[in-house]
């Protein structure tokens, strides 16, 4: 069975130092949510240094860990794990020492080593959720033309910190309004990255998706079908 991969492993140090991290210092972040690469987890810090992670890998698998950080760095109670914090701007890249106890805090397909972002004012999880409110609000009235300026920016101004579910439910709310204002082009364009999924009959999603995947991405699949068929007419 083929499966697709979410969540990306922590960068190697030659290819961070390559891409602007080497400017990443060792030391306690800011306290605020940290948003994990794909909006697949969050770190969260308080102002003492106290620190808490959740993550998600495929098939649901989850990481769960928190501790304090002193000077970059929080030793895991009662194990060796050592995980390191280093703040460059915005920016959280979070490691680990290597040790096997490391992955005690974390089922086979999760990970939580990589790189947290502080999301922008309009892409916290709250922010998201009262903009798809007022975007329901706007379409239901039939101000399309509203709700496709109060959620269509968000795709792009989000898009490290949106997980892929959300980004997939959003696609299709802007496909949709598109398609109310006459814009086809636009709808199919909205779809597209969604396209070659929506082309898989639902036993292909399950083929190429682990089980716990699929379940949440086949609702998203299907309301592509339906949509992409509206819009190419």
């Amino acid at each position: 069975m083929k499966i697709k991969h979410f969540l990306p492993f922590a960068l190697p140090l030659a290819l961070l130092l390559g891409t602007g991290m080497a400017s990443a210092q060792a030391s306690t972040p800011p306290a605020g949510e940290y948003i994990y690469q794909g909006g697949s987890g969050a770190l969260r810090v308080k102002a003492d240094g106290r620190f808490d992670i959740t993550t998600i890998g495929a098939n649901a698998h989850t990481c769960a860990l928190d501790g304090s950080i002193v000077r970059g760095k929080a030793k895991i109670a009662d194990s060796g794990c050592i995980v390191s914090f280093a703040v460059n701007a915005d920016k959280v890249e979070v490691a680990t020492n290597g040790a096997e106890q490391c992955r005690d805090n974390c089922g086979m397909r999760a990970t939580f080593e990589g790189t947290y972002t502080r999301p922008a004012p309009a892409c916290t999880d709250k922010a998201v959720a009262n903009s798809r409110k007022s975007f329901k609000r706007q379409y239901d009235a039939r101000d399309y033309s509203i709700a496709l300026a109060t959620l269509s920016p968000l795709l792009s101004e989000c898009d490290k910190t949106l997980d892929w579910i959300t980004k997939g439910w959003m696609r299709n709310d802007i496909a949709l309004t598109q398609f109310k204002l006459n814009d086809r082009a636009a709808c199919l364009k909205t779809l597209q990255p969604l396209s070659e999924d929506a082309a898989r009959t639902d036993d292909g999603i399950r083929e190429n998706y682990p089980p716990a995947d699929a379940d949440i991405f086949l609702p998203v699949v299907r309301a592509t079908r339906t949509n992409l068929k509206l819009c190419r007419g």
